[in-house]
């Protein structure tokens, strides 16, 4: 199943206090950037982002976007802004 495009939208929503937030189609799901850093993306309407030493202090479960793909987060409280906001600058810094 493919991502919707209204759920691309209210995630991109969601991120909207972060600056440099990109995100690019992809065989129907979505993969999101900041600062031009790959973090995660929206597969399946889930949002995942990558595995890194400075986001497991976050205790989110894993999952997988795709058959085949490596285990990432999902992250489940895509309600809480400030929060979000914390877990993609901490991967992002993770992965720099």
């Amino acid at each position: 199943m493919a991502s919707t495009k209204e759920y691309r939208d209210f995630i991109l929503e969601q991120l909207s206090t972060l600056d440099n937030i990109t995100c690019k189609s992809m065989m129907g799901e979505y993969l999101l950037y900041y600062k031009n850093v790959l973090f995660g993306g929206i597969y399946d309407d889930r949002l995942l982002v990558k595995i890194t030493d400075t986001n497991k202090k976050y205790h989110m479960e894993e999952d997988i976007p795709y058959d085949g793909a490596k285990n990432m987060y999902l992250v489940d409280d895509i309600d809480n802004i400030d929060k979000l906001k914390d877990i993609v600058i901490d991967t992002y810094n993770g992965l720099k």
